[in-house]
């Protein structure tokens, strides 16, 4: 659940009094659009996009217009644009016009949930308006700090004098900063960021910072972002059918975290565990379908109607379904495991037998009578199948459901479904 641009973002930022820039949105016209560039001198044209897409300047996905003229021709040609990053396209819903805001300095600014230092962290640097991953580490500041006391003025001066930021950016920053962390704090996020702050010349010569545009991650499993009084669409529509459905299944006991890589894929790989999840997802590419995460002990129901999802979905798709999790520590396997055989037993009822070879590695809690379980399955619908232990290293299990896969596509899937009596 994300939010980009500065249509909502402002919105969020005026709950802790934030400056921000002007903003007006697809619905603006053309009396108030003009109004803006008066007071402005020009502005920024940027597409709405659901979710969170980055970089679209580097696209050629933002128009800046110093008249009415040029404000709508830049309209026109951005306000049902496309954003491709791999397999994804991203079709935007409208435009913002922003109001431009003269600096000399512009500042990054983030907070997130760090696995690294196991606490909110803060990155800020004086050099912002690019992507922070192209600066120099020392003009870049990551700082951890106690979420129980929050974030401090302390900490974002000791910051800014360890980047050598000039003078003339501390004391506004210093008032400025720390309200951001209310934000993030009371309403659920796990990242905020800002980039750029643009720091405006005020009243007297002091620098105002000036969010000019927004980015937010939330946790949609703390309620407390609801509080905020977002519209329910603004998260439903950046997710496919398949997601939906499986987000609708989200309850305390087990994950049900999934995300399409690759709608064209031939690996359906149902993982367990965020690390496993990493691992599977970044070797497999774009042989996977989905990303996920299905662990925390879900009971057989969920895992059940998770597994019934997918392969509805998917499965008819899928040479290989390799289903993949580290050593468990508390998630039953055999409870899993029985849930995904029963839903693709029911799945060859209700569709009808699919070309498929069944790929595991796991280990955990019961996992010799759960990995019979799904070798009863297997056999009884005629389907190949491998399965690996605890004792076997992940990258070799997932190397292996790839020499599957690249088999099934060179003739296997042929071979396959002769066995089970179906045309080539």
């Amino acid at each position: 659940m994300q939010i980009t641009g500065m249509l909502h973002g402002a919105r969020l930022l005026q709950y802790v009094d934030f400056p921000t820039a002007e903003v007006l949105g697809p619905e603006a016209d053309e009396d108030a659009i003009k109004a803006l560039i008066a007071r402005c001198g020009s502005v920024f044209i940027k597409p709405i996009f659901k979710g969170g897409v980055g970089k679209k300047g580097k696209s050629g996905l933002l128009g800046r217009a110093r008249d009415l003229k040029g404000a709508l021709a830049e309209k026109e040609r951005l306000y049902f644009a496309e954003h491709r990053v791999g397999h994804v396209v991203s079709k935007a819903q409208g435009v913002t016009f922003e109001g431009a805001v003269a600096a000399e300095h512009e500042v990054y600014f983030s907070i997130s949930d760090a696995t690294r230092f196991r606490a909110p962290t803060i990155t800020l640097t004086h050099k912002g308006g690019m992507d922070i991953e192209e600066l120099e580490r020392r003009y870049v500041a990551e700082v951890p700090f106690e979420a129980l006391t929050g974030l401090k003025s302390f900490v974002i001066a000791n910051a800014l004098a360890d980047i050598g930021a000039p003078k003339e950016l501390v004391s506004p920053l210093v008032q400025h900063l720390p309200k951001l962390w209310e934000l993030f704090h009371h309403y659920g996020m796990t990242t905020l960021e800002l980039n750029p702050i643009r720091m405006m010349p005020g009243k007297g010569g002091r620098l105002v910072p000036v969010a000019c545009d927004f980015k937010c991650g939330f946790d949609r499993d703390d309620p407390r972002w609801e509080r905020l009084g977002l519209p329910a669409h603004l998260f439903s529509a950046d997710t496919s059918d398949f997601e939906q459905e499986i987000n609708a299944l989200r309850t305390y006991q087990g994950q049900s975290d999934v995300y399409v890589i690759n709608s064209a894929g031939t690996i359906l790989a149902p993982t367990f565990g965020g690390g496993a999840n990493s691992l599977v997802t970044q070797a497999l590419g774009d042989d996977a379908i989905i990303s996920s995460d299905f662990g925390g002990n879900p009971p057989y129901e969920k895992m059940r109607d998770v597994a019934r999802i997918c392969f509805k979905h998917w499965l008819r798709q899928s040479n290989v379904l390799f289903i993949i999790g580290g050593k468990s520590n508390n998630t039953d396997i055999e409870v899993t495991f029985r849930g995904m055989a029963d839903a693709l037993r029911e799945h060859f009822g209700a569709y009808g037998p699919t070309p498929l070879y069944v790929v595991v590695g796991r280990g955990g809690p019961n996992l010799i009578r759960g990995m019979g379980v799904l070798k009863d399955t297997c056999e009884a619908l005629g389907l190949p199948y491998r399965f690996f232990g605890f004792d076997s290293a992940m990258s070799e299990v997932v190397n292996h459901a790839q020499a599957v896969d690249r088999w099934m596509k060179a003739g296997g899937r042929t071979q396959v479904a002769r066995r089970l009596g179906l045309a080539a």
